[in-house]
């Protein structure tokens, strides 16, 4: 009975794990998505010589 006991405690945090490991996976992924989509609008925002998008795009880059 002890050993079922410690079995499942150790699936459970096994679980756990997983979870947390899929959590930080999914945030890396929509983090880089995100970089992307601004890199790609800072390059706009420089080729229309827009200032002021540049300096808040940037901001937010610098802030991700």
């Amino acid at each position: 009975m002890e050993k079922n006991l410690v079995n499942e405690s150790y699936q459970s945090e096994e679980k756990v794990i997983d979870a947390l490991l899929a959590e930080m996976f999914l945030d890396k992924v929509l983090r880089d998505v995100h970089e992307k989509k601004l890199r790609s609008q800072i390059d706009v925002s420089l080729k229309e010589r827009n200032k002021k998008a540049f300096l808040r795009l940037t901001k937010e880059l610098r802030n991700i």
